[in-house]
């Protein structure tokens, strides 16, 4: 890491406790029928894989049955993102409801503490509660606007969510271990749904380094907006790595160990690397923390032609491991811009913001940017070309046009 300069600030997280408001927003989010942790749907629905044939398939753009996609118009009319509207990215197949057995009896083992042991759900539930909202975003959200040929998914703006997690602190966690072996320098997070596909642990297992700081505001989920922990979304136990891509916030989650190197598996020692093109390697930054972004989520092309007179321009807009401070609008794609104004609750600094600017729009054809600042950094104008497309967040390409008539 120390060889490749990798632009994205490690900064001390704070939980945001869980308020009434806060149940009542992630309430509104989760209304999907209640038997959604049931991965066993042998048919979809209008087209989407069996395993989350509840999800609105008017919503959703899909690419595979790993890679599903959120409209740009249908992520961003709320706070937060819906379950029924989030995006899936998946490596390994969902776990079914027999492979993952009882939930309350799922097991999470702790290790690089002073005294490690495995908990059940049922043991963590009683260990902590707290919720905090955060941005999921897949490391690629972005990789459709490359002009070299990436492979996987070619999301634009889809790729991310806003969602509601409940959980217990890992710091809570480790201190319930006796607190963490001072010699470690990592969190390492490992997934087990590569078990029951019978694949080489080193290739197929999702096992994740983040630096050791992270933990102090990391959590074990098992609620997503209000409801059990989905099986699609990783249920019935998650990491979450508050700031950090959603590669980090493992799935199916079986195993934290606190270690002194990173991981050695395919998913963290040469996957999910920003590196040239034409080039790969462990030297290369990983994908961790994420950057100051935003885009326009209305009026877009997919709204089709917008009446004259006053229009309100709406987007989201995150700050990565920062809180974001403003938002610029452009309508001519970005010769000038006019500072935006934040509409709704602040959910803390690891959830986006939706920002607002009305204009007098004449019959014409418009660019509408958007560009985002947490301080210290601000939306680039142009994409940071890799070989992966990775970590986009560009304002010129998530721009929009559109026609006013």
């Amino acid at each position: 890491m120390k060889k490749t300069k990798q632009k994205l600030n490690l900064n001390r997280r704070n939980f945001l406790s869980g308020t009434a408001t806060l149940a009542g927003l992630a309430a509104t989010a989760s209304i999907v029928p209640i038997n959604i942790s049931n991965a066993n749907h042998k048919e979809g629905s209008k087209g989407l894989p069996g395993f989350i044939s509840w999800k609105d398939r008017n919503a959703l753009i899909i690419h595979s049955d790993k890679g599903i996609e959120t409209h740009r118009s249908a992520i961003g009319e709320s706070l937060i993102t819906p379950n029924r509207n989030v995006y899936i990215r998946n490596n390994m197949p969902t776990m079914t409801d027999s492979q993952i057995g009882n939930r309350n009896d799922w097991k999470v083992s702790i290790e690089g503490v002073k005294n490690p042991k495995t908990f059940s759900l049922g043991q963590l539930k009683k260990l902590g509660h707290t919720t905090i909202a955060t941005i999921l975003q897949c490391s690629g959200n972005g990789r459709g606007f490359f002009e070299h040929k990436v492979r996987g998914s070619q999301w634009k703006t889809g790729a991310a969510a806003c969602v509601f997690w409940t959980g217990v602190p890992v710091k809570a966690v480790v201190d319930a271990c006796g607190g963490i072996d001072r010699d470690s320098v990592f969190m390492t997070s490992a997934g087990v749904d590569h078990k029951p596909t019978g694949l080489d642990p080193k290739k197929a297992m999702v096992e994740r380094s983040v630096p050791k700081k992270v933990y102090s505001d990391a959590m074990l989920a098992w609620e997503m907006n209000g409801v059990p922990l989905p099986n699609a979304h990783g249920g019935p136990v998650r990491m979450i790595t508050p700031g950090y891509f959603g590669i980090n916030n493992v799935k199916h989650l079986g195993k934290v160990a606190f270690t002194k190197t990173e991981s050695t598996v395919k998913y963290m020692k040469s996957s999910y690397r920003i590196s040239p093109i034409g080039k790969k390697g462990s030297q290369y930054p990983s994908c961790w923390e994420m950057p100051v972004k935003s885009w326009i989520t209305r009026p877009t092309d997919e709204t089709g032609t917008v009446k004259s007179g006053k229009v309100q321009i709406v987007g989201v807009a995150m700050g990565g491991t920062r809180k974001v401070k403003s938002v610029k609008v452009s309508i001519d794609g970005g010769k000038s811009w006019k500072r935006a104004k934040f509409i709704g609750p602040d959910l803390g600094k690891y959830a986006w913001r939706q920002f607002a600017l009305e204009t007098t729009l004449s019959a014409g054809t418009y660019n509408l940017a958007s560009l985002a600042s947490n301080g210290p950094d601000k939306q680039p104008e142009l994409r940071m070309e890799n070989r992966r497309g990775y970590a986009h967040n560009g304002w010129k390409d998530h721009s929009v046009n559109i026609t006013v008539v």
